[in-house]
């Protein structure tokens, strides 16, 4: 049984308020665009070091086009929330949201260089990895001082819960890498497993990124929930959507190269769906190249097809649309705003990027 069943999901959205919008990431900034660039900068001046290295490095990732997501969840969710909204000029509102947005990019880019360690990526954001340029060693290293700069700033913060928040999301993250690199190739995981990796490796930041923008604005526990629910579905949605581009997308639009999942042998719900769907031989086909890594030149080209063949692709992306709508329910709880009506649309463009 997914998320989506088991959290408990407040009163249907009207259709009428959660229009889509084009380009609902852009449209996000725009909104939040002072907050988005005051956060910005924050992260070129916490990343600095003596050692020069440190931000040669995590500039390249930071400034490598991504699109600011969760930092944007932390802002949005904090203006949902009525945080730094008092007037006044931009200069004395309050910051704690600002700052706290910095942070989550950071304990975020740490993970993608260590994963792109762990994975051997040579790709990220479509853009030579930070490991191909700098070497393994200066990755890990330099992901290290990301996050031990990620918690000075959640201590500079002074709030206890603020730190309860993202230092358990960031354990999480850990415990959901680690959990996949324990099921990797191994085809007889179910779809409940699969669901606790993403939920670890993906929406624990999601959650987390949301969750603060209540924390600072100081709103009650629903709202926090709320909060809390929309960030799970939406990075769990987030996370099929990958999962399912890996097999179905163009190197351009993906950022990487297509087919890592497969040629390292990742356990994901297309895999899934595809194995569980095909005859004797088709099973002993993702047996040889995902459980045992026997793979030739041919066999993603014939992975891909499979999967066209069951339907695996649809099912996937029908599995993320369920999860986002489940986001979007979640959001009932705060009345309709501008910025409501913003963050339903992230809910629908997560998906939508498939298209």
């Amino acid at each position: 049984m997914g998320v989506a069943a088991t959290l408990p999901l407040a009163k249907p959205i009207p259709a009428s308020d959660a229009a889509p919008v084009p380009d609902a990431l852009s449209a996000l900034a725009d909104m939040l665009r002072d907050d988005l660039e005051a956060a910005n900068r924050a992260i070129v001046a916490r990343m600095d070091s003596p050692v020069a290295l440190i931000p040669q490095l995590a500039a390249h990732i930071v400034a490598a086009g991504g699109k600011r997501l969760r930092p944007l969840l932390t802002l949005g969710a904090a203006r949902l929330c009525g945080y730094g909204q008092s007037g006044g000029p931009a200069a004395t509102r309050p910051l704690r949201h600002v700052n706290l947005a910095a942070c989550v990019e950071f304990i975020h880019t740490a993970t993608l260089l260590h994963d792109d360690v762990v994975d051997e990526s040579l790709l990220r954001r479509g853009l030579a990895s930070a490991n191909a340029i700098f070497g393994n060693k200066a990755s890990v290293l330099v992901g290290d001082f990301l996050f031990a700069r990620a918690f000075q700033m959640m201590v500079e913060d002074g709030s206890l819960r603020v730190l309860e928040i993202l230092s358990h999301a960031a354990a999480t993250i850990a415990e959901g890498e680690v959990l996949q690199l324990v099921i990797q190739n191994d085809l007889g995981t179910g779809e409940a497993q699969y669901l606790d990796v993403i939920k670890g490796k993906t929406a624990a930041l999601f959650v987390a990124a949301c969750q603060v923008g209540a924390v600072v604005a100081d709103r009650p526990e629903a709202e926090e929930r709320g909060l809390a629910e929309y960030g799970m579905n939406l990075g769990i949605a987030f996370q099929l959507v990958d999962d399912a581009l890996d097999y179905a997308a163009d190197q351009a639009t993906l950022g990487k190269t297509v087919g890592d999942d497969f040629r390292e042998g990742k356990i994901t719900l297309p895999v899934l769906h595809a194995f569980h769907a095909g005859d004797a031989e088709e099973q002993a086909f993702w047996r040889r190249t995902v459980g045992t890594l026997d793979q030739a030149d041919a066999d993603l080209g014939l992975a891909m097809r499979l999967m066209e063949r069951h339907g695996a692709i649809a099912a996937t992306l029908a599995r993320a649309a369920d999860f986002a709508a489940a986001a979007k329910r979640a959001l009932a709880v705060f009345p309709a705003t501008p910025m409501r009506a913003a963050m339903l649309a992230v809910a629908d463009y997560t998906v939508s990027r498939a298209r």
